[in-house]
């Protein structure tokens, strides 16, 4: 079973194609906020030079966010026009645990955890807390929004070793907590997405192969309906 994923919630564009013997291909682009320009190219080009046709993608995954406002409906409303094309099943996972997800491999520290962090603009951070488990991150709180103050309270309320990932981890590096490790990973990964995917992909009904209605996962409204609201 092939499986597409795209990852398009951040400033990177990224997509992947996993099969049955692992990931195919990948291409990972960083060219600004020009998601809806870099997409398709991208996939094309992935299926090009892993020689997949189309019609043999069997399900798409695609990072529902938080992030980027546009990216997120870009990636989204790719995932389901293709879906609805091909006439199979699209799965969302967010972009937090995409973060997590390389952090949870062979990482069964049971005094540590991972934390998820996304720059939301507006000197606000997305983030998650996660352990590690043998089948993958295990999130122990809800994906919040908040200030780095929220988070270095939500940090030092648990008590425990941290390592923070994500592009919002690196820009406030300067102001978290001490003591907590900034993790080398800025950026969700399109592979991470696929792997992350694969299983709930495969507990899908095959009798029932329906496509999901994905939604993006904003935490705050855009940009657009703040400014009207303070008007």
């Amino acid at each position: 079973m092939i499986t597409l994923g795209i990852e398009s919630a951040t400033m990177t564009v990224g997509v992947a194609l996993c099969g049955d013997d692992g990931v195919l291909g990948s291409v990972e682009i960083n060219h600004g906020r020009r998601h809806a320009e870099t997409l398709t190219p991208a996939i094309q080009f992935v299926c090009r030079h892993a020689q997949i046709a189309l019609t043999d993608i069997a399900a798409i995954a695609v990072d529902i966010g938080p992030g980027l406002f546009t990216g997120m409906r870009v990636g989204i409303a790719t995932a389901k026009v293709m879906a609805q094309a091909l006439q199979i099943p699209v799965v969302g996972v967010s972009s937090l645990d995409l973060l997590a997800y390389p952090f949870s491999l062979g990482n069964l520290e049971a005094d540590r955890i991972t934390v998820s962090v996304i720059d939301a603009r507006k000197s606000e951070v997305f983030y998650a807390f996660y352990r590690s488990t043998s089948d993958g991150p295990l999130r122990l709180t809800d994906p919040r929004v908040g200030s780095v103050a929220d988070l270095n309270a939500d940090i030092l309320g648990r008590g425990q070793d941290v390592t923070a990932v994500g592009d919002g981890a690196w820009r406030y590096r300067e102001e978290i907590v001490a003591g907590v490790h900034i993790a080398d990973l800025a950026h969700p990964s399109a592979i991470s997405l696929v792997q992350l995917a694969r299983p709930i992909v495969a507990g899908i009904d095959d009798n029932a192969r329906t496509l999901v209605d994905v939604q993006p996962l904003y935490l705050r409204a855009p940009d657009a309906q703040i400014n009207w609201t303070s008007r």
